[in-house]
C-alpha cells in the first residue's frame, strides 16, 4: 500500500446521494422540497391503529434491487439498503475512481441512530412465537447481529464497493448524520484518507420503534391531519413526526479533487460539537450546548455571524427544541439573528433521526448551489417565543455563500456544521 499523499488540510464535497420521503435520488428530492411538498401521511409499513401516532414520513418507491443482489435485497434491514443506495449514487455522482491502490485511501463513515430495529423486531417475535416462557432460539436468524448493529451501514458499503480506507461508525442519536460528516472531515483533514463516503441512514418505522417514541410522548398525534402535523416553530405544534431515509456524501481532499477536475459542491469549513450534561431525552432549556456547538463551528470556520446566509435548523416541531434553538441562535448571532434566514425542513420530510444531520447538510449545500432557500411549511401561527425569520411556507431566492446546519440528539449531543460555496 502506498502512503496517503500529503493532505491539503481542506475538505470538499464532490458527490451526493439521497433516499428520502420526498424521493429516491437528489434530482427528485430537491425540487419537491423547494416546492414545499409534504411527504407525511398514514403509516403503511405496519398497521398503526394500536399506536397513539398513525402517521410518518415513509420512503416510497424504494427498490433495494437497484443496488443489491435479489437475495440480499430481500434479506437486509432497510437501513442497510438505504445506505448502500445513497452511497452508490454519491460515488457515481462524484466519478471518483476507487480502483486499484486508491481503494486503500477511500473510507466509509455512515452512522445510524438505531440500526436494524426492524430486523431485530422480527427476530424477537420469532424467538417468542410460542410465548414468553417458551423461547425458540433456533428460529432466530444467524443474520440478526450483523443486520442489527448500526455499523453495518458502513460495513456493507465498504464491502459492496471494495473500499479499504477507514471503516467507522457514529451513533449519537439524532446528531448521528452530522457527526459522521464532521468526523469524516477530520479523517481527511489529518491525512488518514483521501476521500470518505460519509452520512447517515435510518429506518425506524416499525412496531417497536413506533411504540418507543409514542411512550416517550415525543411525537405528533395529529393523525387526522398529517399534511399539517409537522409544524416547527408554530404555536400549535404538538411533537415531531418520524421519518426515514439516508444521505451520503463523497468528501474529498481539496487538492485531490482539483487535480482530477471533480465537480465541487461546497467546502466543509466548520464542525462544532458539545454536550448538554442535562437529561437523557430533554434538551437543556437554556440551549447552552447548542450555543457552544454553533459558536465552535463558526470559530473553526473563521466565519463571522453576518457571513452566514442560511441556517437549516434542527427544528423538530417539539415545544422544547424549537424554543431552545431559537434562543441559542440569538445568543450566537446577536443582532444579526433576526436577519438570518432559517428553515426547518423536517416540516416536509419528518425527523429522520440518525439520517437527519446528513440530509439537512445536503439541503444546505443545494441551497447554496441553486440560490434558493427551502421553506418551513405549516408555519401559520408563529410562537411568540420563536421569532426568527423561518422562511414560512414558501421557498425564497437568495444568494448564499455560507450555510450552517444544526443537529441535536437525545443524550445531549449537539452538532453544528458550516459549509462554504467555492
Amino acid at each position: 500500500m502506498t502512503e496517503t499523499p500529503r493532505p491539503s488540510g481542506r475538505v470538499v464535497v464532490t458527490g451526493v446521494g439521497a433516499i428520502t420521503p420526498l424521493g429516491v435520488g437528489v434530482e427528485i428530492f430537491w425540487p419537491r422540497l423547494v416546492a414545499g411538498e409534504n411527504a407525511i401521511g398514514r403509516i403503511t409499513l405496519l398497521d398503526p391503529e394500536p399506536f397513539a401516532t398513525h402517521i410518518a414520513a415513509e420512503v416510497k418507491g424504494f427498490e433495494a434491487e437497484r443496488w443489491l443482489e435479489p437475495k440480499e435485497a430481500r434479506r437486509v434491514d432497510r437501513f442497510i439498503a438505504f445506505s448502500v443506495g445513497a452511497a452508490t449514487m454519491a460515488l457515481e455522482d462524484s466519478s471518483l475512481d476507487t480502483s486499484g491502490d486508491m481503494a486503500n485511501h477511500v473510507g466509509v463513515l455512515i452512522g445510524s441512530g438505531i440500526g436494524g430495529l426492524t430486523f431485530m423486531d422480527e427476530q424477537v417475535k420469532r424467538l417468542y412465537k410460542d410465548g414468553p416462557d417458551n423461547p425458540s432460539p433456533d428460529r432466530v436468524s444467524p443474520f440478526l447481529v450483523p443486520y442489527m448493529i448500526p455499523d453495518m451501514a458502513s460495513g456493507y458499503v465498504s464491502i459492496k464497493h471494495g473500499l479499504k480506507g477507514p471503516n467507522h461508525c457514529v451513533v449519537t442519536a439524532c446528531s448521528t448524520g452530522a457527526n459522521a460528516l464532521g468526523d469524516a472531515y477530520h479523517i481527511i483533514k489529518r491525512g488518514d484518507a483521501i476521500a470518505m463516503l460519509a452520512g447517515g441512514s435510518e429506518s425506524p418505522i416499525n412496531a417497536i420503534g413506533l411504540a418507543g417514541f409514542c411512550s416517550a410522548r415525543a411525537m405528533s398525534t395529529r393523525n387526522d391531519d398529517p399534511e399539517h402535523a409537522s409544524r416547527p416553530f408554530d404555536l400549535n405544534r404538538d411533537g415531531f413526526v418520524m421519518g426515514e431515509g439516508a444521505a451520503v456524501f463523497v468528501m474529498e481532499d481539496y487538492d485531490h479533487a482539483k487535480a482530477r477536475g471533480a465537480k465541487i459542491y461546497a467546502e466543509v469549513v466548520g464542525y462544532g460539537m458539545s454536550g448538554d450534561a442535562y437529561h437523557i431525552t430533554a434538551p437543556d432549556p437554556e440551549g447552552s450546548g447548542a450555543t457552544r456547538a454553533m459558536q465552535m463551528a463558526l470559530n473553526r470556520a473563521g466565519v463571522k455571524p453576518e457571513e452566514v446566509g442560511y441556517i437549516n435548523a434542527h427544528g423538530t416541531s417539539t415545544q422544547l427544541n424549537d424554543k431552545l434553538e431559537t434562543a441559542a441562535i440569538k445568543r450566537v448571532f446577536g443582532e444579526h439573528a433576526l436577519k438570518v434566514p432559517v428553515s426547518s425542513t423536517k416540516s416536509m420530510i419528518g425527523h429522520t433521526l440518525g439520517a437527519a444531520g446528513a440530509i439537512e447538510a445536503l439541503i444546505c449545500i443545494l441551497a447554496m448551489r441553486d440560490g434558493v432557500l427551502p421553506p418551513t411549511i405549516n408555519l401559520e401561527t408563529p410562537d411568540p417565543e420563536c421569532d426568527l425569520d423561518y422562511i414560512p411556507n414558501k421557498a425564497r431566492k437568495a444568494d448564499c455563500d455560507v450555510a450552517l446546519s444544526n443537529s441535536f440528539g437525545f443524550g445531549g449531543h449537539n452538532v453544528a456544521l458550516v459549509f462554504r460555496k467555492l
